[in-house]
């Protein structure tokens, strides 16, 4: 710690240190004044002084102490854990809500986390999830007669702020893999009337289901695992489930390319996506899939390639509840109930059933982009697969 220039002052310090461990808080803070005196800027030392005005009981003095670090570095994750410790032995829960919000922004992550910080970091985490909900409780109460008369229609977005400005929810953004397009509206699940044909889509689902279950009673092995990683490559977040039947895929269209055998096991399914307004973009899009998921099973957070199209899901089999989240909203799978969504924002999938769930997945172009806009996205995604780049 302590600066080299004055010499003994380790000396001194160890020995405040020591004077505080037998609960010699007088002792101690007397020896960290001289300390202060030789290194007025050394923030350890004003953290300790901090801690033995703390045992005194002197909480303002404390306070004091620990600002006067926060001066010298305002992200010293332990001065702001200190501080918001002591706002809330003094009783300033709201203001101590904050300060440990602002600690947690700093802490250690989880895996590298020391030991003796691990309850204080739980007790930070629950303050500010108190405090929050505190806060949201208070406003909905100002708000619940104004929200009443307009309805929950005409509410959904602002409630969706509501959530992430009393920190229930965060806030997530477009991650794509492959390829970002500026300007598009940031949407997690997009509002049906963006689709008038998802009503045919759902009314389909019988004709749909019955060809899948068909399929998968007599061609289970043409459903193979839908991370297939080469060896060598990263797995990251699929480790669990590179290679593994627990997710499986049975593809219609793949890459673009539609999959000739899949469409004549599947004639009136490939007849209806004939139908729909797919993605197609050479050597790249639509891809349509059959997804099944086993009981019990999860896949992790991820992102998807480029937000110029989007996902739909639907239903095709659920033998008990099953969940998706996109951003920060959850939803359950209904039968009959198509969404669609930006797969590029972070999202991740349970089947809570003991048996396996499948839905049908396939791409559209997102609706916010011109006709102009899809012809060059698609030119361009055909010329950097002529040059060779994966």
């Amino acid at each position: 710690m302590t600066d080299p220039q004055h010499a003994g002052l380790s000396d001194l310090f160890r020995t405040a240190l020591g004077a505080l461990q037998r609960g010699d808080h007088a002792t101690g803070l007397n020896i960290l004044m001289d300390c202060q005196r030789l290194a007025p800027t050394d923030i350890e030392v004003k953290l300790n002084i901090a801690l033995a005005f703390r045992m005194a009981g002197k909480f303002s003095a404390a306070l004091s102490a620990l600002d006067e670090a926060l001066a010298l570095d305002p992200y010293q994750f332990m001065a702001l854990l200190s501080k918001a410790s002591i706002l809330e032995r003094m009783g300033n829960g709201i203001q101590a809500a904050q300060v440990y919000k602002n600690a947690l922004q700093l802490a250690p992550p989880p895996d590298r986390m020391p030991p003796s910080l691990e309850a204080p970091v739980a007790h930070a985490h629950r303050v500010v999830a108190g405090q929050a909900k505190a806060l949201a409780d208070y406003l909905e109460g100002q708000l619940a007669q104004k929200r009443a008369a307009y309805g929950e229609a005409a509410t959904a977005r602002f409630d969706a702020c509501l959530d992430i400005f009393v920190g229930r929810k965060k806030v997530y953004v477009p991650e794509p893999l492959l390829m970002h397009f500026p300007g598009l509206p940031i949407i997690q699940f997009f509002d049906r009337s963006l689709f008038p044909w998802l009503a045919d889509l759902e009314a389909a689902t019988s004709v749909i289901r019955d060809e899948m279950l068909a399929l998968r009673a007599t061609a289970s092995d043409q459903f193979q695992p839908y991370i297939a990683l080469p060896a060598g490559a990263p797995v990251n977040q699929w480790k669990d489930l590179n290679h593994s039947h627990d997710w499986t895929s049975y593809w219609l269209w793949r890459d673009g390319q539609r999959q000739d055998l899949a469409c004549a096991q599947c004639p009136q399914t490939a007849r209806i996506l004939e139908t729909l307004p797919l993605a197609h973009q050479p050597g790249f899009a639509p891809t349509v899939v059959f997804s099944a998921l086993q009981g019990n099973a999860h896949i992790p957070p991820h992102t998807g390639s480029t937000n110029a199209r989007l996902l739909v899901h639907l239903p095709l089999d659920l033998p008990g509840p099953a969940r998706f989240r996109v951003g920060n909203e959850e939803r359950e799978w209904k039968m009959g109930q198509a969404w669609v969504f930006d797969d590029t924002i972070e999202h991740e999938a349970w089947n809570d059933a003991n048996q396996v769930r499948t839905i049908l997945i396939f791409d559209i172009w997102n609706p916010y982009l011109t006709d102009v806009e899809r012809e060059l996205v698609s030119l361009m995604m055909t010329a950097k697969n002529a040059y060779g780049v994966a």
